[in-house]
């Protein structure tokens, strides 16, 4: 059985689509918006990521029969509304911000305009999407700072659903992540990939040597040998004796990687491997690559952290309907109240660049002033892209002087506010 996009939501959905039909509302003009109350406990900013992703989800929000009979089976719709799947095509307008974007408490990050009926089915797919794929991206961006310029391979894929696992090496690559373990990724979005081989490898063969010499006799000199598997002074003098000193690299995925990484770096100086790299792997997470700052390593490999969103495996983000027929309308719950009406919003910043506060609107928007810019973008348009779409790279580049803007407090790991405040 196929997996069918459309059904990738949530039942209450459909119910409120069937009685909106029957009632004569399904039609009304509606705005949704997608936005974040408060950022994860510990984070000061978010990197908005995954909003390719929606609007190709969006561009496939289809019901089949066979889905619509299912539908109709358990008594989820009545006829109005397996009329209405049948024929669905989103025809409204997707503003939002750009992938790689950064956002704050409160940042409208996507505006959904359209009837009722056409955006309330699309809540639970995009909430889906961008809060998964953005709380990635944030947590990878952490990471990337704490690296300071050292690049960081993804390799979480064993660690989480599969395609959860495609989709969070694009993430942590539009983060600055520099390649990822996971093939499909590469195939899918064209994300670079790295690997060598794992403990198992060597546990095949005879001996520590006759694997290396095996790996070396594939791949060359400049391959990666796991050096840990049974001693790392052992492995790493064996490793260069096969290799010889123009060794690519090893790797240490066990230990006290700080007092490993420096033993083996004076190890392979004095084996004369001096051009020979160090990567470090296992449980690595912002801190603890922040730890390494001085260690002498080259590469790191974080996997299980970065894939779950290093303890934030959500952006916390909501879609909320904010304007019905040009009406602002909000939620008014004590905990989780809402502001009414269609928002944009407007960063701004010292003459250094550096960005000093989100400001969120309401109506019109007005003409910008010195050090001010615009975050939305129209997206779709009558239910068609707009052209123009930034590649991955692209995004990475975006977010990559999006980052240079930050106040230096705004990117410390240490808890505190925001980086910017928003003003509403």
């Amino acid at each position: 059985m196929t997996t069918r996009t459309a059904l990738l939501t949530d039942h209450y959905e459909l119910t409120m689509l069937d009685a909106a039909l029957r009632d004569g509302t399904a039609s009304r003009r509606c705005v949704f918006e997608v936005f974040a109350r408060r950022l994860p406990d510990g984070r000061r900013f978010g990197v908005v990521a995954g909003t390719e992703r929606v609007l190709d989800a969006i561009a496939d929000y289809r019901f089949d029969a066979e889905a619509i009979a299912g539908l109709r089976e358990h008594g989820v719709i009545g006829e109005a509304a397996a009329a209405f799947l049948a024929d669905y095509r989103f025809t409204g307008d997707v503003d939002g911000y750009p992938e790689g974007e950064l956002y704050f408490p409160h940042s409208p990050i996507l505006t959904v305009s359209a009837t009722f009926a056409e955006a309330v089915v699309l809540e639970t797919i995009v909430l889906s999407i961008l809060n998964h794929d953005s709380a990635i991206a944030s947590a990878a961006a952490r990471m990337v700072t704490a690296a300071a310029g050292r690049p960081i391979i993804e390799m979480g894929s064993r660690r989480t659903h599969e395609e959860a696992a495609i989709a969070s090496a694009r993430a942590a690559y539009l983060a600055g992540f520099a390649s990822t373990s996971n093939l499909a990724a590469s195939a899918r979005y064209g994300v670079p990939t790295s690997g060598t081989a794992a403990h198992a490898f060597t546990l095949l063969h005879d001996d520590e040597r006759s694997a290396f010499a095996s790996q070396v006799d594939a791949f060359g000199a400049g391959t990666t040998l796991l050096v840990d598997t049974y001693d790392i002074a052992r492995g790493i003098e064996t490793a260069v004796e096969v290799a010889g000193p123009e060794l690519g690299a090893i790797r240490i995925d066990s230990g006290d990687l700080g007092v490993m990484a420096r033993h083996a770096r004076e190890q392979l100086d004095r084996l004369g491997a001096t051009r020979t790299r160090i990567v470090v792997s296992g449980d690595l997470d912002e801190f603890a690559i922040a730890a390494l700052a001085a260690a002498p390593v080259d590469v790191y490999g974080a996997g299980t952290a970065v894939v779950t969103g290093s303890g934030a495996p959500t952006a916390g983000m909501v879609y909320k309907l904010v304007e019905v027929d040009g009406r602002p309308v909000a939620k008014r719950s004590e905990d989780k109240a809402s502001r009414g009406g269609r928002k944009t919003a407007i960063r701004a910043h010292k003459p250094s660049g550096t960005a000093i506060e989100e400001i969120v609107i309401t109506g019109p928007v007005p003409e910008l002033a010195d050090g001010q810019r615009l975050l939305q973008r129209p997206l779709v348009r009558g239910g068609a892209r707009v052209e123009g779409a930034p590649t991955l790279d692209e995004s990475r580049e975006l977010l990559r002087a999006a980052m240079v803007t930050l106040p230096w407090d705004g990117l410390k790991l240490s808890r505190g506010e925001a980086a910017i405040p928003t003003r509403a």
